[in-house]
Order: C-alpha cells, then sequence, then structure tokens
C-alpha cells in the first residue's frame, strides 16, 4: 500500500513509554503455558522516557527508517531486509505492505538500556500505521491489538523466545501487574492496575530510582541462558519461586509496605544471579550490593547484562541511595541516574 499520497496529507506522529520490570521471563510463552497452574503474572512500571515515531511520505516503492543510535536504512518495498538491526521495523512495515512512507524513530531512553526500548519502538510504529488507517476509515487504536502484534512479529524475527511485558507497559502505561494466561482461543492477558488513583502514582515515585550503568544490553544471550536451563528442567524450582515472590512483590507494593517490596526485590535478583552471574555487569554489581547495604531493593531491567538498574525502598533510603549511586556511576562513562517517572499514559497519537 502507498502510504504517500496520505501521509502528504498529514504526517503521523505516536508515542509510547518505556519500563522497569519485575517477574521478567515469566512472560514469554515457554515459561508461563509451562507454570500455568501458578498463574504466573510480571509486574512492570511505564516510564516517561517515551519512543517517539513519525510517518512520513516518501517515495512511491520505498521505505526508508531512521532511528536514533542506528545507520539508517532504505530499500525498495520488495527487498525488505529482515535481519537487519532495524530488522522489526521492517517486518512491522512488511505487515502493512507499506511503501512510500518514512519511518522516524526517536527513543529518550538510553539506546539498548533494558528498558524494552526495540519492543516499544515496534509498539509505535504499529501505533502510528493503525493511525494513519484510521485516517480513511475511522477506525479506532485498540492497545491490546497493537500489543499482541507487535509481539508475534518480534518473535516471528528474533530467533529466540520474545515476552509481551515490554509491549503491553507501551500500550497501556502505568503500574500493572499482567497474567498471563490462556484463553479460550490463544494466549491472552489480563493487567492489574497496583495503582487507581493518580496521588499514589505520584508519591510512588518518591520511592524509585533508576539508572544507566553505561555498557548496553544484549538480552538475547542472557534470555537463552534462562530458557535452556528451564527446558533441561534445571531452574523449574527457581521459576516457581519468582512466580511467588513476584506476587508477593506486588501486594507489598499495593500496600505501600515498600520496605518489604525491596526485601523482596533483593531476594528475585539473587535468584537471577545464582542462575545466570553474568546478569549484572561490574557496575549493576556494585549498584546493587550498595541498595542492599542501604536497605533499599535493586534489579536490573530486561535481561539484564548491562543496561539499567531500578531501585525501590522507603523514601529516605532511596535518597540515601540516589547520592550513593551518583557517586559510583560518576567515573563510569555515560552512566548515569535517569531523570525519569511514572508514565500513567501508554499510546498517544500526537
Amino acid at each position: 500500500m502507498n502510504f504517500n499520497q496520505i501521509l502528504e496529507r498529514k504526517p503521523i506522529s505516536a508515542s509510547v513509554p518505556c519500563r522497569v520490570d519485575f517477574g521478567g521471563t515469566l512472560d514469554i510463552s515457554t515459561f508461563y503455558l509451562a507454570l500455568a497452574h501458578l498463574k504466573p503474572a510480571s509486574f512492570n512500571i511505564a516510564l516517561d522516557m517515551r519512543t517517539f515515531v513519525t510517518l512520513s511520505p516518501w517515495t512511491e516503492g520505498r521505505i526508508r527508517i531512521s532511528s536514533r543510535g542506528f545507520e539508517s536504512i532504505e530499500y525498495d518495498r520488495d527487498r525488505v531486509r529482515l535481519d537487519h538491526p532495524m530488522g522489526l521495523m521492517s517486518a512491522v512495515a512488511r505487515f502493512f505492505n507499506a511503501h512510500g512512507v518514512h519511518i522516524q524513530i526517536n527513543s529518550t531512553s538510553p539506546p539498548k538500556s533494558a528498558l524494552g526500548g526495540s519492543s516499544c519502538a515496534a509498539a509505535a510504529v504499529i501505533a502510528a500505521f493503525y493511525a494513519t488507517l484510521g485516517q480513511e476509515s475511522g477506525q479506532k487504536i485498540i492497545p491490546e491489538k497493537v500489543v499482541w502484534l507487535a509481539h508475534y512479529i518480534e518473535s516471528s524475527i528474533a530467533g529466540v523466545p520474545c515476552g509481551i511485558q515490554d509491549q503491553a507497559a507501551a500500550a497501556f502505561g502505568g503500574v500493572n501487574l499482567w497474567e498471563w494466561q490462556m484463553g479460550g482461543r490463544g494466549p491472552t492477558f489480563k493487567n492489574v492496575p497496583v495503582f487507581e488513583e493518580i496521588s499514589y502514582l505520584n508519591e510512588f515515585n518518591d520511592h524509585l530510582l533508576v539508572a544507566y550503568c553505561g555498557i548496553p544490553h544484549v538480552s538475547k544471550d542472557i534470555n537463552k541462558q534462562w530458557v535452556d536451563s528451564f527446558l533441561r528442567g534445571e531452574t523449574i524450582d527457581v521459576f516457581e519461586k519468582i512466580v511467588g515472590i513476584t506476587k508477593e512483590f506486588y501486594r507489598a507494593v499495593k500496600t505501600k509496605n515498600f520496605g518489604l517490596a525491596g526485601e523482596l526485590m533483593v531476594k528475585e535478583t539473587k535468584l537471577r544471579l545464582e542462575m545466570t552471574p553474568g546478569v549484572l555487569d561490574n557496575t549493576g554489581k556494585k549498584l546493587f550490593e550498595r541498595a542492599v547495604e542501604l536497605n533499599c531493593g535493586a534489579r536490573f531491567a530486561g535481561a539484564g547484562g548491562g543496561g539499567c538498574l531500578w531501585a525501590i525502598g522507603e523514601k529516605d533510603k532511596i535518597s540515601g541511595l540516589t547520592h550513593a549511586w551518583h557517586q559510583l556511576l560518576e567515573p563510569v562513562e555515560d552512566a548515569k541516574i535517569l531523570d525519569t517517572a511514572i508514565d500513567i499514559n501508554g499510546i498517544l497519537i500526537l
């Protein structure tokens, strides 16, 4: 479909938030199907470091994709590269049979920071395409449809099992517990908002801290280790424990028991470290150990192995940890405390 003429009338922009998480991996079907009797769930927090996407007109028969931090790519519609760093975005364009379009992506989170950036970008691109088509048909964007489409497109080209929590946080925003289930016609999810009132979300910000360790992560490596060990039957009991800890963490946050939430975060992180020591890089280990010393919880974002760490604790403890983490990160190139907060919004069409 030639999007050139539609976009000449009005370019379309969309944005979605990134996320930090707890109980990741459980959103991969390998785990939530095998552990279905325990009703596995993941917890995540949408952050206001949003990914912005703009669709603008381009040469008929051609597709151009530009993204901050990556080399741009341009190709003929019948020569789409899905094995390229921009392969996921190319796959999205291919799904819509799109040409005559320039896809511009600008993420305000650090590149490869383990905050769900590529999955968020895919969700934003999908939302932008649906918004463009909606100009003609009047159809509204369905967040759940965006989530599943982004998930399945990514799974189709990634070469490894993929989760769905990144896309869910991007589409819906807020602070949620996501319950992964098998419905009557296929996989489904239920989102349970942790706080109903916006005032509680604002208060929650004072109990959170997010830092970038300066080293980009590669999620495939660690996720593959978790999947492989689970398939060999070596870590089934560990992931069963993680299911329980995740639900306890949700209840602790919901009742504003941030001290207990921190203890549970430490417990879950230590289980992950036992399975995969590389889940924390050297800087991450220092940040984690300092958080424990100051009675806060800390955990890697996503699959770890670099990228970001986030912390939770009582307000005064987080204040002290902010100073301590700043000192640890100061000599590390590109590392920093991130200026971010909870984002209550999911998909926004601009």
